[in-house]
């Protein structure tokens, strides 16, 4: 036969994985194949899954190896409910007592703190910790606050619920005896009618966030090293994506350009599906209709986009969860403005999250979207969700799947359960809220933490209280019937958030084509003893193939973060979520000292012989 002019075709290799991680437990996510040994990843998207030996031809010249030592890989965690950029903003002026397993380390750390920080600025303690969480088992007072830091103000946000601030900070902020308690708020008084340190959400929270808002804040380079330093640290516990929920004081576009200046320069470590709020009161139809004639949801990239609206829409419709403060009533035919706001969006392919904390208040807003879907306008293709949905209902549940909608929880309960238990009793905590039944209805369901300023930004605390229905102080809130599988709380923490943002096919799972985000954890998740999930942690985190954190072993493989700045950050001494393993010594110390101090109360007729249960003082106001 003949064969002139005949070349053998060039032999073509498979093109080399930029990572592969090896001898790993991969848990994938995907029904089709929901186990892996290795890994690889190329052009920042999953190139191969398989046994160790299956992928070896994928590793060449360049190809960077991870031996995950038998360890635990998942894909990315992504956190539905999260205000990263104004987190972000402010995280190296924070002194966060996320973690913190005692009281007396707190205010040690507040003190500590108080001798470095230089004259003019403040110590504020924002969120992430409850009292529940201390083994004393009370919030600090604010003549510790004083004792701890007599000249440097001391501004201390507990939840929704409540504020302290010493003397320093009293007068920084400008309270007199004349200042008039906002709308919605107090300032606690003493009997010379002098403000005494304490302010209350009554029930809303603007008091608390309006005196915050008057510490000094960061210049723009301090914001964009900031905002670097807390993506860096939420990559430190496996998260590789979050939708950022806006929220009170942050405006647009203003608020937004530091994370849209680190997107532009490839510096962002994690990927943000950011959201719209108007501030102002009286002004939010013209927000919302100016930003839907200068921007698009989808508008930027896989790594920052927009995604819609909310978590308000109006003002007027939003209720409050201050669990320690009866329901609030909201205003009589907010409806129509609503309406009014929900409308516009619809009709210019918006979709969008609401603030919802009560079954009241989603029954009134279902009945406008039931309005609007009688006209054929409602959900008209576009996304929506309800966020938080504590006390929702089985009725309000079907109608929400009547129209198509979606949930996004959060584990305020861990730190608010008590609080919510106390209010409305046991057996209204134990389906507060209802995550089975909402997924027995085949509703679609992310999982989040609502950090910074409630619950801590830590996902683990927040996977903890969906597997085990249990608070930051261990109290059972739940049945054994309504917290669900480890399986399922890990997919409403993957999955259920990608599928908020329309990314569900190359977000939330690890398949082939889907984006290269994982964790290689500290411990075995689906395996550990429960009381164990909030310690783990991620020893490496991997976005888009880039190793964005890494610790343990493979420490030094991640990406350079410059020093924290300014030096007297409390960060930059301190750190960020406090691991529980370094402080046994100190919560043995405090619990101790509590006894020692009850039992001084009791030989003084002043307490009785048994010790009172867990009562936050802020709750008997």
């Amino acid at each position: 036969m003949p064969v002139a002019g005949l070349v053998p075709a060039p032999r073509r290799e498979p093109a080399q994985a930029d990572l592969l991680v090896r001898n790993a437990k991969v848990f994938t996510g995907d029904a089709a194949r929901p186990e892996a040994r290795a890994l690889a990843i190329r052009d920042g998207r999953v190139a191969a899954l398989g046994d160790d030996h299956d992928l070896a031809h994928l590793v060449g010249p360049r190809t960077r190896v991870v031996d995950a030592l038998g360890r635990r890989v998942i894909p990315g965690l992504n956190d539905s409910h999260l205000h990263v950029i104004r987190g972000g903003l402010n995280y190296v002026l924070e002194l966060r007592w996320d973690g913190v397993r005692s009281l007396r380390h707190a205010l040690a750390m507040l003190r500590e703190q108080a001798g470095r920080t230089p004259r003019g600025q403040w110590i504020r303690v924002v969120g992430g910790w409850t009292a529940e969480q201390f083994a004393e088992r009370r919030m600090p007072t604010v003549a510790e606050l004083n004792a701890a830091a007599p000249d440097t103000p001391v501004f201390v946000l507990h939840l929704y619920q409540s504020a302290l601030m010493n003397r320093a900070a009293v007068k920084a902020a400008g309270f007199t005896r004349d200042t008039p308690d906002p709308r919605g708020g107090q300032i606690v008084r003493g009997r010379d009618g002098e403000p005494n340190g304490v302010l209350l959400a009554a029930p809303g929270a603007l008091v608390l966030y309006s005196t915050l808002a008057k510490a000094p804040a960061l210049d723009e380079a301090g914001k964009r090293a900031s905002t670097r330093h807390f993506l860096r640290e939420l990559n430190r516990f496996g998260l590789t994506s979050a939708v950022d929920a806006a929220g009170g004081f942050q405006n647009f576009p203003d608020d937004y350009a530091t994370v849209v200046d680190l997107a532009r320069s490839g510096e962002l470590t994690l990927r943000i599906a950011y959201h719209l709020f108007p501030q102002t009161a009286g002004q939010e139809l013209a927000d919302l209709k100016r930003w839907t004639e200068t921007v698009r949801p989808g508008d930027g990239d896989e790594w920052l986009r927009l995604n819609g609206a909310g978590e308000n829409l109006t003002w007027a419709a939003a209720d409050f969860e201050n669990f320690s403060e009866p329901r609030p009533e909201l205003a009589a035919g907010y409806e129509t403005e609503f309406e009014s706001a929900v409308r516009l969006l619809l009709e210019n392919g918006w979709g969008f999250r609401l603030h919802a904390t009560y079954d009241e208040t989603i029954r009134r807003d279902l009945a406008v979207f039931e309005k609007l879907a009688a006209e054929g306008l409602f959900p008209g293709g576009n996304r929506w969700l309800f966020d938080h949905a504590e006390t929702v209902s089985a009725d309000s549940l079907d109608r929400i799947a009547a129209l198509g909608g979606a949930l996004s929880v959060q584990n305020r309960m861990s730190f608010q359960g008590t609080a919510f238990r106390d209010r409305y009793g046991a057996e209204a905590a134990a389906h507060t809220p209802p995550v089975r039944a909402m997924l027995d209805r085949g509703l679609t369901v992310a999982a989040g933490t609502d950090a910074t300023r409630v619950s801590s930004y830590n996902p683990w605390v927040a996977l903890h209280w969906l597997v085990t229905g249990r608070t930051v102080g261990g109290t059972a809130l739940n049945p054994a019937g309504n917290p669900i599988d480890r399986e399922t709380a890990l997919g409403l923490y993957t999955r259920g958030g990608a599928r908020l943002t329309g990314e569900q096919d190359v977000k939330g799972t690890l398949r082939e084509g889907c984006y290269g985000d994982i964790a290689i954890l500290s411990d075995d998740y689906l395996t550990v003893p429960e009381d164990a999930i909030p310690d783990i942690e991620a020893v490496l985190t991997v976005v888009g193939g880039r190793i964005v954190y890494a610790s343990a072993e493979y420490e030094g493989l991640d990406e350079a973060v410059p020093p924290v700045t300014p030096e007297w950050s409390p960060v930059a001494h301190f750190g960020g979520y406090q691991r529980g393993a370094d402080q046994a010594s100190r919560v043995a110390e405090a619990v101790a000292e509590s006894e020692r101090y009850h039992r001084w109360r009791v030989a003084r007729g002043a307490a009785p012989g048994t010790p009172p249960p867990f009562v936050d003082p802020c709750f008997t106001h």
